[in-house]
């Protein structure tokens, strides 16, 4: 059956606590968008229609880098304006085609749950996924106390939720004025006297609200990763100049650094440690020295690319660890504010980091002060 799907990622994320919003944040490497953009796709969705707040457009866009068949939109103020303009956009496919309505928020949709749905509607109007409540229900009153509420009969609702394009869209424009916000979709074919299937949930399926939830989904997103470690190493000769830069810190010494870029022996030796994590080639291949496009350019540029190309791998940096070698300039002073550039550069906490420098005790052209040295260590975490 052809489908198109919603996947609504436009909401605050007001009890998500501090950290980008939901849809944006990374799970096992991945924004969380991508892992249910990615699934839809994969089982046959076109197209998948992502709606996002206003302002939210270089978020999706590098979230779902490098993958096709999806559009983003601007939601509304509610959850249910925010589905109506993801309808909108398909307004050129006819009644009659399946549409999944998804919250971004539960990353782990897979391909068995679609086929599951879409079997489903060929006998209603929609199709939810939903658990039976196993829990005993209280409800507290006024005074504190508490009143146990039966559970007999009560299901989960969970999405992807299936129905009938025509059905939907005709759902939602009958929905009257003053009867408050639809909790979810199938409440509003519901009240437009639609039937509305259920097939089995999946825990699987679960809401990232809060965050704990976010550790909880970790945990269950790390038997697809394997952990890898890249290690670089890079050298430049001391030239004329009055100052180094390493790590994306310029400290002051009597000697500059000679090199195409701004030879940050540093970033570019971390840049190659994450390449070569990934068997993603080496700089030189990335960024030659024949191009003049790099004459001069910001290190962190290059290691920004190495981040970049782990991203689109579904993968994430874990830790780094870098050791500079040098008699000259004395580089502890400035350890610290190079753990912090390559905070900044990395997106990552400041205790991931290991800035180290030594010397050579005199020996070989760093024990002469003819240049400096560094060797760089990064642990990743990619897809299996």
């Amino acid at each position: 059956m052809r489908f198109s799907a919603v996947i609504v990622a436009a909401g605050a994320s007001s009890r998500a606590g501090e950290g980008p919003r939901k849809p944006w944040r990374r799970l096992a490497g991945r924004a969380v968008v991508r892992w249910s953009v990615e699934a839809l796709l994969s089982a046959g969705a076109a197209p998948v229609v992502v709606v996002i707040a206003d302002g939210d457009e270089a978020d999706v866009a590098d979230a779902l880098g490098g993958l096709d068949g999806w559009i983003a939109v601007s939601g509304g103020a509610t959850r249910a304006l925010s589905v109506q303009a993801g309808l909108a956009a398909l307004k050129q496919q006819p009644d009659d085609l399946a549409v999944l309505i998804h919250d971004a928020a539960r990353p782990f949709v897979a391909e068995r749950h679609v086929l599951a749905l879409l079997s489903a509607l060929a006998e209603a109007d929609g199709v939810i996924p939903a658990l039976p409540v196993a829990d005993t229900l209280k409800r507290a009153d006024t005074a504190g106390s508490t009143i146990t509420a039966p559970r007999e009969g009560l299901q989960r609702a969970q999405t992807p939720q299936a129905f009938r394009l025509g059905s939907l869209r005709r759902a939602y424009a009958a929905w009257p004025v003053d009867a408050g916000e639809p909790t979810d979709d199938a409440q509003v074919v519901e009240r437009a006297q639609g039937r509305v299937g259920l097939v089995p949930g999946d825990p699987m399926l679960m809401k990232l609200t809060y965050p704990e939830d976010f550790a909880m989904a970790e945990m269950l997103a790390q038997p697809s990763l394997v952990t890898r470690v890249g290690q670089g190493f890079d050298a430049h000769r001391f030239g004329p100049g009055d100052g180094v830069t390493l790590c994306g810190v310029v400290i002051p010494h009597d000697h500059g650094l000679t090199g195409h870029s701004d030879a940050d022996a540093g970033l570019h030796a971390l840049t190659d440690a994450l390449l070569g994590a990934i068997g993603d080639g080496d700089i030189g291949e990335h960024f030659p020295a024949s191009d003049p496009r790099w004459k001069g350019a910001d290190s962190g540029v290059f290691l920004r690319h190495a981040l970049e190309r782990l991203h689109a791998r579904g993968g994430r940096l874990i830790n780094v660890d870098v050791t500079l070698i040098c008699e000259r300039p004395k580089l502890s002073p400035h350890r610290q504010a190079m753990r912090e550039r390559l905070a900044v550069l990395l997106e990552l906490p400041i205790d991931r980091i290991s800035v180290k420098a030594t010397t050579t005790e005199t020996m070989g052209f760093t024990g002469r002060e003819e240049g400096l040295a560094a060797q760089a260590l990064a642990v990743v975490q990619v897809p299996a």
